[in-house]
């Protein structure tokens, strides 16, 4: 049997999970609150970093995607040799009753098939919708909102390494 006060959650990666599962169920009860411990700090920590580097990198990332001319993706800053990858996702939400009137409207007045522009859940790939002739961007505009999602940041060192 294992010695149970040398055991750290630390120490649980490298061990056999078959010698894991034979310590006492107190010890696992207790390796257990702390790994979740430890997982609420890591989680604590890396929020504040997350929002410490929105902080500093947000006005930058703005500007740069303002010079390329869009609203979200993916940027590049230098930052003393570091590059700075900032990404700021589209999230893209549908109005579901406005989909379902517009699904309606095409195949009543125009005779087409609705299905070949929208999916049965009242839900427009985004893709699809920028390939889309000007006519049906204009009608399906209204029932459609742009949000952003969380952004992101990953620090590369110059010879490329980081996140």
């Amino acid at each position: 049997m294992i010695s149970s006060h040398l055991i750290t959650i630390d120490a649980l990666s490298g061990m056999p999970v078959e010698k894991i599962a034979a310590l006492p169920a107190a010890e696992l009860a207790r390796l257990q609150q702390a790994a979740e411990e430890a997982l609420r700090q890591s989680k604590l920590t890396l929020a504040c970093l997350e929002a410490a580097l929105d902080v500093r990198y947000r006005a930058r990332a703005r500007q740069a995607r303002a010079e390329q001319d869009k609203d979200t993706g993916t940027v590049r800053l230098d930052d003393n040799g570091v590059v700075v990858v900032c990404d700021l996702p589209k999230r893209v939400k549908w109005n579901q009753q406005r989909l379902k009137e517009l699904v309606d409207l095409i195949g009543s007045s125009w005779g087409e098939d609705p299905a070949g522009y929208v999916k049965v859940k009242y839900d427009v790939s985004e893709r699809a919708y920028e390939a889309w002739p000007a006519r049906l961007t204009e009608l399906f505009a209204p029932a459609r909102t742009v949000e952003t999602g969380k952004p992101t940041y990953a620090l590369l060192l110059a010879d490329g390494r980081g996140a």
